[in-house]
């Protein structure tokens, strides 16, 4: 491997956020004509690394040299004037721009005081076609298709020689043909000597793009493959590690009685004929990777994604839901993945936001009964453990593990029997999660049925009772939680995407 020249060097890089070391010591060596994967479970400390080579975030610790010289990337216009390009998941196009305007915004060609328009859509289409991508110059960006958006964000990258290009699951919304022509572009990066960085949990796919992987648990580096055949055995093996003993208070209480069933449901948002059913006291876990589908049912479940096919039953009972609020009337809620935007009103304190699913309930003749809305709010923050200032204070001031708590009132006060839960647990402290696992206890104790989405395996395999696990919009098997490994749920991601299409 040493007849690639070392390009970029990261040596000892840490950075603590409250709580938790993100990075723990991380030193990794990204050389010219190289394809280096960045590999490991969520919240591993990968997103906050890319953060920091992309100028985002600054490290407490470490160097970072580029060619042997020691720099600091203070922003990402300071990154990106040191050659680093990052593909983030969201891209960061002008969909009212053209291809041209997007690949040199901020730095159009001039003439004069004027933009050199015939010049900018010349060294676009040079580009463009130095990358073998047959995208028109003067095509507006909001009438391609995703993956044609994806390369046009690496053109642009390339446009302003990047000598370290980072790319961030690059191929979650890309289809089978889609991901042979981004890893074709990407070998042919790799001639031209720019270093590329990426990201997958389709470890299939990096085992047959990438040279190299570091792979990342708890925040460190536990394995280089510089210069070994990658497999992808080892790779899971390597990923998941020891089990982590963290404190899970799981209590049982199944019930035989069926009282939530999905048949052969499908969306035109990637939901391929699903089918499960979760009974009276359980908790029922999509398992899979980012990207895997498991959002994208509970959306059809909610009626947020209008179902092609399919149908609902609720206690044996088929229900129509054509919108949330159908799905809200008959008994079914959803704690979305982003409380932030999805799921609060951050204007209101704890009352409005309890009660605002279910109105009728505090509903005068003319006016909402502020005095019952209190009373609501002072029995769920009793019963839920909120924290007392949820009743004065904006939801805003609230912890993470008290804001989840006051969405979860909101479903138990407009009388929901199921309950999806899309990462309820993320970016919040271990003493707000076990608070958290507490009250999935009190669901199923009451007779809820939940179906739990989460992307920390330990915690899937520990508070569901059976697990689902999904693959590109499909549901492979279910399982009894104690029969489910890690593995079972990194492999599942793993499967060659040829399969999918049988």
């Amino acid at each position: 491997m040493d007849h690639h020249p070392l390009l970029w060097e990261l040596e000892g890089i840490t950075k603590v956020f409250p709580g938790v070391r993100a990075n723990d010591g991380i030193s990794i060596k990204l050389r010219a004509g190289e394809i280096h994967a960045l590999l490991g479970e969520n919240g591993c400390g990968k997103s906050t690394l890319i953060k920091i080579l992309s100028g985002v975030h600054q490290p407490d610790g470490g160097t970072i040299r580029r060619r042997g010289e020691v720099v600091q990337l203070t922003s990402p216009i300071q990154a990106r004037g040191q050659g680093v390009a990052t593909v983030f998941q969201e891209f960061s196009l002008a969909p009212t721009l053209t291809v041209a305007e997007n690949i040199f915004l901020g730095r159009y060609p001039r003439r004069g005081p004027l933009v050199d328009w015939r010049r900018m859509t010349r060294e676009a289409e040079e580009v463009l076609g130095s990358l073998d991508i047959a995208i028109a110059p003067d095509r507006t960006v909001g009438t391609l298709s995703v993956a044609e958006q994806q390369l046009v964000e690496i053109a642009k990258a390339i446009s302003i020689d990047a000598t370290l290009l980072i790319l961030d699951e690059p191929s979650t919304a890309l289809g089978e043909q889609e991901i042979v022509a981004l890893h074709k572009l990407l070998r042919r990066m790799k001639e031209r000597g720019v270093s590329i960085l990426y990201i997958s949990h389709r470890l299939d796919e990096v085992v047959s793009l990438v040279d190299t992987a570091t792979i990342l648990k708890d925040g460190k580096v536990v394995s280089c493959s510089e210069g070994t055949k990658l497999d992808v055995n080892e790779i899971v093996s390597k990923m998941v590690g020891e089990d982590i003993d963290e404190h899970y208070p799981k209590q049982n209480n199944t019930t035989e009685k069926v009282l939530f069933s999905a048949r052969n449901l499908s969306t035109a948002n990637g939901v391929r004929n699903v089918s499960f059913e979760v009974k009276q006291g359980e908790v029922y876990g999509l398992g899979g990777v980012i990207g895997s589908g498991r959002t994208e049912i509970a959306r059809a479940i909610f009626g947020i994604d209008p179902l092609t096919q399919g149908s609902i039953s609720l206690d044996g009972r088929t229900i129509r839901i054509r919108n949330p609020r159908d799905a809200i009337r008959s008994g079914l809620a959803l704690v979305p993945e982003n409380r932030k935007s999805d799921g609060l009103f951050f204007n209101f304190n704890g009352g409005p936001n309890i009660t605002t699913a279910a109105l009728d309930k505090i509903r005068g003749q003319f006016l909402l009964k502020k005095r019952s809305e209190s009373q609501v709010t002072r029995d769920y923050i009793d019963q839920l453990e909120i924290s007392p200032a949820a009743a004065t204070k904006f939801v805003n001031l609230l912890s993470g593990g008290n804001q989840q708590k006051v969405v979860i009132a909101r479903w138990l006060f407009a009388g929901s029997r199921v309950l999806i839960l899309d990462e309820p647990t993320q970016g919040i402290d271990i003493g707000a999660k076990i608070a958290v696992y507490n009250l999935i206890n009190a669901l199923t104790a009451r007779g809820c049925a939940v179906i739990l989405i989460s992307s920390d395996h330990n915690e899937l395999i520990a508070m569901s009772d059976r697990i689902g696990i999904i693959r590109h919009g499909a549901l492979i098997e279910t399982r009894p939680a104690s029969d489910v490994t890690h593995a079972h749920l990194v492999q599942a991601s793993a499967q060659p995407l040829a399969k999918d299409a049988a």
